[in-house]
């Protein structure tokens, strides 16, 4: 069921009041691959009352005003990609279109759309319940942070929007606490995975380099970020601290959901299976709202010229065509690539849903009207990291003997500069759970469309190869994805990439399995120019790669 957009919606729940209002960037589609969906579900489920604002109009009070004040908090979201990010190309120029708006064109999500919303919303009810960022946009942002838009660093999202708290992360399982200590009138300052303003440092958080000595120095940027980092895995992390003016920003260890949702001290610890199973298999109606879906282009109004057909144009949201039939198979991801931001939103470990979850949810699918047959994805950051993760990584603390590893390792990375033999890869349960969806009634075809880790594949001598088989075979579309992201080794030690051989070993097998099934399918490359530190001799060679033997 869908959450309430208007207070009409509000009455036909049986409810006078909200006790939570989630304002978000994007339009409203209530998904699973939607965080404002799972978080503001999530909360339904457990019976708070949730309504939701969809890219309000911040020029007036017609929006924001519409469901009138929550009881609890206000849940601010920029949406599910930053706002600078989905305004703007890397050249700085403005972005004509918008897939998570109807209508496709880009004209309802504001630059610093988190800022933007708390600004709103104190506009029009001065002194509210706490509002509380939450979001990609908030997550990385949360310390001091190098801005590409604006060339600076900038102070912590929490200080520039004036919010009061920041859930950080994947955020279920924080939000339910601070849920619970609202409506119980008690203190949330020690929840996991939540950032807050303190007029002091907490006893026993490290402290890190202050906001203006990050602004005026790169190497206690560095130093900052170093800590920053080190410091997201749920098991090993320590709280931080970081002067911003006057005041600091407490930032509580990360949250973790094992050992039940609900539990109000949690271990330190990551989420397992069957609560992800739960989280994705709540009352989704994998569908843009209907209020917002006529909101696309006015009847009347001139066309600005983008890839979507015209004829498509009013209340089409592109994002749906990629969601709609879609399945998260799991979350996190091990690769640790230096430009990404996974490592420090959803976590270094990766964790799967069960099989029986994921076959449960394509088999709900087929029974959708507009189901065709096809599955378009079933994958994760990493398409071919389900089911594999290292065994000592999930430890932690002191067995009775000897001492075991605890978290992700701080001296070694999962998969550079080679794959760690503690990690067991293994793409056989994978290739299981692929072979028993296309047994379900009424599925045709089942896609991987997230990219794949093909050094991973490589690395697997007893199942991954057999795995490409069956991708090459059944799970293709006609193109393949993967992210070699350059060729030249200084470039690629940078990004903490593996280098050519991997990739030319893949290709290789790749080649010869579509010769042998008759089959023209072909590899979509990744491929990134003007990292830091590369060169202009760097992207001729990569050049030269590309045409030479990428043809």
């Amino acid at each position: 069921m869908f959450l309430p957009t208007t207070k009409e919606e509000v009455l036909k729940r049986g409810w006078d009041k909200l006790d939570i209002i989630i304002v978000t960037g994007d339009t409203y589609i209530d998904s699973p691959y939607i965080g404002a969906a799972v978080i503001g579900q999530l909360l339904v489920k457990n019976r708070y009352r949730v309504g939701i604002i969809a890219q309000p109009d911040i020029k007036s009070d017609t929006d924001i005003t519409r469901l009138g004040e929550p009881l609890l908090f206000w849940g601010v979201t920029a949406g599910s990609v930053d706002s600078m990010v989905a305004n703007y190309t890397p050249s700085k120029k403005f972005r004509k279109e918008d897939d998570f708006t109807p209508g496709g064109v880009n004209n309802r999500r504001p630059d610093r759309a988190a800022i933007t919303y708390t600004n709103l919303i104190r506009r029009y009810y001065k002194n509210t319940q706490p509002i509380v960022l939450g979001g990609i946009e908030a997550s990385l942002r949360r310390v001091a942070h190098y801005d590409y838009w604006d060339n600076a660093i900038r102070r912590s999202i929490l200080f520039d929007a004036k919010a009061d708290i920041l859930i950080y992360g994947m955020a279920e399982k924080a939000t339910l606490h601070l849920a619970d200590a609202l409506k119980n009138n008690v203190d949330y300052k020690d929840i996991r995975g939540i950032c807050y303003i303190a007029p002091e440092p907490k006893a026993e958080f490290i402290v890190l380099p202050s906001y203006e000595e990050t602004k005026q120095d790169k190497l206690k940027f560095i130093e900052m970020f170093t800590t920053f980092y080190d410091n997201n895995d749920p098991i090993t992390a320590k709280g931080l601290c970081q002067k911003q003016d006057t005041r600091y920003l407490i930032q509580n260890p990360p949250s973790s959901l094992l050992g039940g949702l609900r539990r109000a001290s949690p271990p330190a610890q990551h989420i397992i299976s069957q609560e992800l199973d739960e989280i994705y298999e709540l009352d989704y109606e994998n569908d843009v709202h209907p209020y917002y879906k006529k909101m696309g282009k006015p009847a009347g109004s001139p066309v600005t010229p983008c890839r979507y057909d015209v004829a498509l144009m009013r209340g089409k949201v592109r994002a749906m065509d990629t969601i709609k039939f879609s399945i998260t198979s799991h979350r996190g991801c091990y690769g640790e690539c230096n430009f990404c931001a996974i490592a420090v939103h959803q976590g270094r470990t990766v964790i799967s849903r069960s099989p029986e979850s994921i076959i449960r949810e394509a088999t709900r699918m087929t029974r959708n009207k507009d189901f065709n047959g096809h599955i378009h994805d079933v994958g994760g950051p990493t398409a071919n990291m389900y089911a594999i993760e290292c065994d000592r990584k999930l430890k932690s603390g002191l067995s009775a003997k000897v001492s075991t590893k605890a978290g992700a390792c701080k001296d070694q990375r999962c998969l550079y500069p080679e794959p760690c033999k503690a990690l067991k890869i293994n793409h056989r349960p994978q290739t299981e759970l692929l072979r028993q969806l296309r047994r379900i009634k009424g599925i045709k075809k089942v896609f991987i469309g997230s990219g794949l880790r093909h050094d991973m594949v490589i690395a697997d001598a007893k199942h991954g190869i057999e795995y490409l088989e069956e991708l090459v075979n059944h799970h293709i579309s006609g193109q393949l994805k993967i992210a070699p992201e350059h060729t030249e080794p200084k470039v690629l030690e940078m990004m903490a990439k593996p280098g050519v051989a991997s990739l030319n070993r893949f290709r290789e097998e790749f080649t010869k399995l579509n010769k042998q099934s008759g089959k023209q399918q072909f590899l979509t490359y990744y491929l990134i120019a003007a990292h830091p530190g590369c060169d202009d001799r760097d992207m001729l060679r990569l050049n030269d790669f590309v045409r030479q033997e990428l043809n």
